[in-house]
């Protein structure tokens, strides 16, 4: 009958109900059916079992039960421990809460539950008729086990008063848990990697960084708001957070918890409750447990508090780029039975899930047209950064690959921003890109300047929708971004070098200056030996 205890708790707390004869339920017409209808408003299947505590003559004119009599839930040795039923009731009414709980431990403990009077399993959102009763009272609860370690699984417990058709819903209240990542562009403001400095705006199911980063995570757990009351002790909070490959976990030592409260100006008030919990770091899984000895409900102030664990990954060189990216899932293990005393059985949270991104950049090199890929050339790629009226850029690794030719050059694991693209070296006999690019004062010449500029969608699979990247400045480069597979691409294409310098530069005004002395020369020449000819 373990799976009863305290559950008299609601029970008994109604017991004033069943003393003065009000009825807790809805009445039927004097020739209905007595019956019972519960609704599982719960996401998890319940297999509820019906115990008739207390039963009668009802009334229906004077809508009271009389000659209260123990129900066929009790057993005799039950009945004959605890006396006469109109008189246990009238004592349970008279101690309040504190002897309904102990009788309710009492039943328990003695074993004074018979089987129950009616079982059976309700799907989620369903309903079924507990038809043909007797009137009286009658005690709804879980079946033992049936809720643990169930996803979004809850106890209940329920006391009804049965007399014609009574329809009632499920109270069904369970914590939640929520993962959520911070996302910035460092290339428009400067990026926060401290937690809790993060604005509230910028906590996303999803983002993008580069590899590197140091990337601040917020984990969010809530109560159950409307049965935490119920619960004598809360004794089981675990938060299990996995981070994929692609993210170095924090040290155990950097995470941090907190406790949200309203004050009374309804601001939020965060109090460090890292103390309370023991926090561990097991190859890429985080745990964060309410340390053994510890009750929630000495801790929480109001059943609407919320924890808060706060910590930092980073981004390593294991990352996917693009596709399903670098996911987090966390759950949350939760005491879920009030009538257990919440030592009990426990329920589980769906996995909440977020996923960080990172891109690639391919810069493909051609002579003259895209027939002629080479691997001739020499780049340099910089990420802009600001920081108030501060700017400055990074150089990102720019690596030829692309098999033995090794014809492609690439930059792996970047964000949204904007950077440069610089062609240093040509290919011999041939020119760099045209077009320059000016940031923070510097001018980079044969460079384009380009911005990546991603779109996502949360939810329960959070995923990149457009990679869209645009040219700013610089050279006449096109750039294409393709959101599945994370890859930005763009083809720069040089031409020949002239043999000679352009039309209209000084070589050419050369060669008219020197034409000109060799055509004069040439006149003086001729018109000196005619004179000669005619003086001989």
């Amino acid at each position: 009958m373990k799976k009863l205890k305290k559950a008299a708790g609601v029970f008994l707390a109604l017991m004033l109900a069943m003393v003065t004869l009000l009825g807790t339920g809805t009445a039927a017409r004097a020739d209905d059916t007595n019956s019972l209808t519960i609704t599982n408003e719960g996401e998890s299947a319940h297999t509820f079992e019906l115990y008739q505590i207390f039963t009668g003559d009802y009334d229906q004119a004077q809508r009271v039960l009389s000659n209260i009599q123990w129900g066929s839930g009790v057993t005799s040795a039950g009945q004959t421990a605890y006396g006469t039923a109109a008189d246990k009731a009238k004592t349970l009414a008279d101690g309040g809460a504190a002897a309904a709980t102990a009788f309710a431990d009492d039943l328990i403990k003695n074993t004074y539950l018979t089987l129950p009077t009616a079982s059976t399993e309700v799907a989620a959102g369903a309903n079924y008729k507990f038809d043909s009763l007797a009137a009286g009272y009658y005690l709804v609860v879980d079946q033992a086990g049936t809720q643990t370690n169930v996803e979004n699984g809850a106890y209940t417990s329920y006391i009804f008063q049965v007399v014609g058709a009574v329809v009632q819903n499920t109270k069904l209240d369970v914590p939640t848990i929520k993962k959520q990542v911070a996302d910035s562009n460092d290339s428009i403001a400067a990026a926060v990697t401290e937690p809790t400095k993060v604005e509230a705006a910028d906590w996303h199911d999803t983002a993008d960084h580069d590899i590197g980063d140091s990337i601040p995570y917020r984990i969010t757990g809530t109560l159950p708001t409307e049965r935490f009351s119920e619960y004598e002790k809360y004794t089981t909070y675990t938060i299990t957070d996995t981070l994929s490959a692609g993210l170095t976990p924090p040290a155990a030592d950097t995470v941090k918890v907190y406790l949200e409260t309203r004050g009374d100006d309804n601001q939020i008030v965060s109090t460090d409750i890292t103390s309370d919990f023991t926090i561990t770091v097991d190859g890429q899984v985080l745990t964060v447990a309410l340390a053994s000895g510890k009750d929630m409900k000495q801790i929480a102030k109001t059943a609407a508090d919320k924890i808060v664990v706060l910590y930092n990954a980073t981004l390593n060189n294991k990352a996917v780029i693009g596709g399903s990216g670098n996911p987090n899932t966390v759950n949350l293990q939760y005491s879920n039975n009030p009538n257990q005393g919440g030592d009990g059985e426990k329920g589980k949270t769906p996995d909440d899930k977020n996923v960080v991104f990172t891109y690639e950049l391919d810069v493909n090199k051609f002579r003259d047209d895209k027939n002629d890929k080479t691997n001739e050339a020499e780049f340099k790629l910089y990420k802009e950064y600001v920081d108030g009226d501060s700017k400055t850029v990074k150089e990102v690794a720019l690596n030829k690959t692309g098999g033995t030719d090794q014809k492609t050059y690439v930059a792996q694991g970047l964000d949204d921003g904007i950077y440069i693209l610089q062609e240093t070296v040509a290919p011999t006999g041939y020119n760099k890109i045209d077009g320059s690019v000016t940031f923070g004062g510097t001018t980079y010449s044969n460079a384009v300047e380009f911005q990546v500029m991603p779109t996502y969608e949360g939810g329960a699979t959070p995923q990149v929708t457009d990679l869209q990247v645009t040219r700013l400045s610089g050279a006449q480069a096109v750039f294409t971004g393709d959101e599945k597979t994370g890859k930005i691409s763009t083809d720069i294409i040089d031409q020949k070098g002239s043999s000679l310098p352009s039309t209209g530069g000084i070589g050419t005004k050369i060669f008219y200056a020197l034409g000109s002395v060799l055509v004069i020369g040439a006149v003086v020449v001729l018109i000196t030996r005619r004179r000669m000819n005619k003086k001989s």
